[in-house]
């Protein structure tokens, strides 16, 4: 591993890229700790104290790299573009103008990164919205409370003025984050949205083992320690782990030339979705959440009589999903991870698609007849090989959020209640990344980092 680092850092241009990457990841860092102009920045304490008791608000800051709990300028971090992403990923399969955009190559895709762009601005825009709403007045007005926590970062000025200060300063942030990420894709290593996705995780994860040893003990943080260390190991066993569909191709004669004849194979990683179905989840989580906060529910007598049936929902809500950690959270947000994981695995791999592009090349499967029999072989194979892993990152999702939120004292519970989440980001950004320094190393002629 040393020899390996010393030789990655032996190519200048290698070492720019790395450099330049390093750079960028700071300042999208320093960015995280600039307060937005207009608000009251002596009430941010006690928005850091009310995020340990909400599941929502903690999923939001695991993404911002700890932004949204300083409402800085890239508060909003990642999740616009990410989002923009996935909807023109699932367009993509619905509106013909954008599938044949992605049959053109570099041109076409050019075309869906603009709209994308686009796309992120707008939810940008919404969002930062919606976050000065949720702070009006310190979320007075709201029956059921407000999820972000009952913090006036306003100073009770809440105005149009102040209002557009805050959306135009967190949609900049937004649209700066996204083009950072996309100066590194350029002119660092590895991908560059990807890259600052695992800044922010990983920039978590050191305050959240110390919350753990402030509110439990030393014993706690170690037993934490060693529970990280099993699930790091297995997701590495797992994202490494593929299904190869052999394919042969037969022999063509062209003039006095001799084409096809060789054999490869298609490769079906068993977490393909990555940490899509996590998203998508927790997103449709956080949307009853969400809701609950506009309902018109009356204020409650001191008894707690004088509610209505909006009361009630939103009691349910709290009980259920605000938390992050309770049974019935637990079991819709799993159901929820197997379902994401099938539809965006049915998304990336056609296999209508796959074997009518093998047919056309002349190739076939090994005892698989070409067209609907091998479409149907490879629907087979990607539904059994979507099951494990979708069962892996549900496994990697829920059972840190049910232990630790049942072991731990609450605000700890809650902090590492996405830990397996932030593993699993980390170790797939570091793996794609290592590959990309280990293709660079060997076009060298040096010794990369994975051995075979």
């Amino acid at each position: 591993m040393l020899s390996s680092m010393k030789n990655m850092f032996k190519v200048d241009d290698l070492r720019n890229k790395i450099a330049f990457t390093v750079f960028m990841i700071l300042l999208y860092r320093l960015g995280s700790h600039v307060p937005v102009p207009g608000i009251d920045v002596s009430t941010l304490q006690t928005l850091k104290d009310n995020a340990s008791q909400s599941g929502a608000l903690e999923f939001l800051r695991l993404f911002s790299g700890g932004a949204i709990t300083q409402f800085a300028v890239f508060a909003l971090g990642v999740m616009p573009y990410i989002t923009s992403s996935i909807i023109m990923q699932i367009l993509a399969v619905v509106i013909p103008k954008l599938e044949q955009w992605q049959q053109q190559g570099a041109v076409g895709q050019r075309k869906i990164t603009q709209w994308t762009r686009y796309l992120t601005v707008a939810i940008a825009i919404m969002q930062s919205t919606g976050l000065t709403f949720l702070f009006k007045n310190g979320g007075q007005g709201f029956a059921g409370g407000n999820p972000l926590g009952d913090v006036d970062l306003f100073g009770g000025n809440y105005n149009w003025s102040r209002v557009l200060i805050v959306v135009i300063s967190l949609t900049a942030g937004t649209a700066l984050i996204m083009w950072m990420g996309e100066l590194v894709t350029q002119r660092g290593i590895g991908n560059g949205m990807s890259l600052l996705i695992f800044a922010s995780v990983v920039s978590q994860l050191p305050a959240n083992f110390g919350a753990v040893r402030a509110e439990s003990g030393l014993i706690a943080m170690i037993l934490v320690g060693l529970m990280f260390t099993g699930v790091l190991v297995a997701i590495v066993f797992v994202e490494q782990g593929q299904r190869r569909i052999p394919v042969q191709f037969a022999k063509r004669q062209v003039g006095r030339r001799q084409y096809g004849g060789q054999n490869t194979y298609i490769p079906l990683k068993v977490n393909a979705s990555g940490v899509i179905p996590i998203i998508f989840a927790n997103s449709m989580l956080y949307l009853p959440v969400m809701i609950s906060t506009v309902l018109p529910g009356n204020q409650l007598n001191a008894d707690g009589s004088g509610g209505n049936w909006a009361n009630d929902v939103q009691d349910f809500i709290d009980d259920n999903f605000r938390g992050g950690s309770g049974a019935l959270y637990l079991t819709v947000y799993g159901l929820f991870i197997i379902g994401f994981a099938y539809f965006y695995a049915a998304i990336q791999f056609d296999p209508h698609k796959q074997a009518d592009q093998i047919r056309k090349q002349g190739g076939f499967i090994p005892g698989i007849r070409p067209g609907p029999q091998t479409e149907r072989y490879l629907s087979r194979i990607l539904n059994r090989i979507t099951l494990p892993g979708a069962l892996f990152i549900s496994f990697v999702a829920l059972v840190p959020a049910f232990v630790l939120g049942r072991t731990l004292d609450s605000d700890a519970g809650v902090q590492l209640g996405f830990f397996g989440t932030s593993i699993l980001i980390a170790v797939g950004v570091a793996l794609e990344t290592m590959k990309q320094i280990d293709s660079q190393l060997m076009m060298r002629n040096y010794e990369g980092f994975l051995k075979s």
